[in-house]
């Protein structure tokens, strides 16, 4: 089997603008639609699948090309899409493929070579198969009345709920197509319910986690506290985002199920993007969020305004008692910024008062920012924050 492959070519861009940086250059496999609209998507626009601006333009010569901003160097990871993860590239028997990968450097220009093996909704018989537990209940079109539009929510109960009279931990988590369902995830799902499944069988007292599906092409606004500055990084509906969590959502989840409503037995925990909201709803409602698993920060994308966040509200934070849990890669890029980052936010929120205790930060030699590593991280995250 032939995976799909990238290549750096050095020289001169396609035709692009003096000064830019890197040219995504790629070539579609056979049965791709004519009026397809090819998306790319990566560590420099949070990963957004389906983001405007972030198109590729059909060449003469047959393969479709973008040059990135200026802005965009050192080491770079993407891949691409027609729009979502649901019609994200495969290999050419249906497979995940790893990130594209090269490092942009400090002058001059490069091309990245894509060769798209096919489509993950080409594949729809192998890849759509439910693997839900049967104790994961779906909830379709939500409303979301901050932001006036729905959204389908997951909710995931321990086994053994129906037949108890136990009162359980409610763990928050963002990107719900990711969180249970191979059928609906991007390059894999997270497990979350067969990791609770096995450490209930082991003793553990179970939780109920409510997935919250993102937005698509909002993902990038409503995870997101801050406008950009950059148009193609959106943002700017996190605020609102995490409202409905807190003043909407939550109050519907404790009405209806057997939780334990207080700070610290509700959580809030997601990857990149998804990091970024889960630490910034633990400082914006410490006393409702008093734990927080922040998997591969994209801390980066609301600099310096998460950092100045942070320091302002550490104190209301550490007086909730929240306990806060960091996890990122080692690999995530080649220059290791998001470790960096990850180092940065840890050490500012210990600078403004944040007890060391209730703060854990893994850096794992082996991550990378991918679902299989944050579903690997995730029992150990859960555990210490409801040990």
């Amino acid at each position: 089997m032939r995976l799909a492959r990238s290549v750096v070519v050095c020289g001169a861009l396609l035709g692009s603008r003096a000064g830019a940086q890197l040219t995504v250059r790629a070539t579609l496999p056979p049965g791709t639609p004519a009026d397809a609209a090819v998306h790319v998507a990566g560590s420099f626009n949070g990963w957004n699948p389906g983001a405007v601006g972030w198109t590729l333009a059909r060449r003469p010569d047959g393969t479709w090309a973008i040059t990135l901003p200026d802005s965009v160097r050192g080491a770079v990871e993407l891949k691409l899409t027609r729009g979502s993860w649901a019609t994200v590239e495969t290999a050419p028997d249906g497979a995940d493929v790893p990130n594209h990968t090269t490092v942009v450097p400090p002058t001059g220009a490069v091309t990245l070579d894509v060769a798209v093996g096919g489509w993950k909704d080409r594949f729809a018989a192998a890849v759509r198969r439910s693997t839900a537990s049967p104790n994961v209940r779906v909830l379709d079109s939500v409303r979301i009345p901050q932001l006036g539009r729905t959204r389908r929510v997951w909710i995931y109960v321990p086994p053994g709920y129906a037949a108890s009279r136990r009162r359980y931990p409610v763990l928050y988590v963002h990107d719900g197509q990711n969180v249970f369902d191979a059928a609906t995830s991007f390059a894999g799902e997270w497990g979350v319910d067969e990791s609770l499944d096995s450490l209930t069988a082991l003793g553990d007292p179970g939780a109920v986690v409510v997935a919250v599906d993102n937005g698509g092409g909002r993902r990038l606004d409503e995870y997101d506290p801050w406008r950009s500055a950059d148009p193609k990084l959106g943002g700017g509906e996190g605020d609102a985002y995490v409202d409905f969590l807190a003043r909407t959502l939550k109050p519907w989840v404790d009405a209806h199920y057997r939780t334990l409503p207080d700070a610290a037995h509700t959580g809030i925990l997601g990857s990149s993007m998804g990091g970024l909201i889960s630490l910034y709803a633990a400082l914006k409602y410490p006393r409702v969020f008093g734990r927080a698993g922040v998997f591969s920060c994209a801390c980066w994308v609301a600099d310096p305004r998460l950092y100045a966040y942070a320091r302002t509200h550490a104190g209301a934070a550490r007086a909730a008692g929240a306990r806060l849990y960091f996890v990122v890669g080692a690999l995530e890029t080649a220059t290791g910024g998001p470790a960096r980052d990850q180092t940065r936010m840890v050490d500012t929120l210990l600078a403004a008062g944040f007890p060391a205790r209730d703060v854990r930060a893994e850096v794992s030699a082996d991550g990378r920012h991918a679902e299989w590593f944050w579903r690997r991280e995730f029992p150990a995250a859960y555990r210490w924050l409801f040990r």
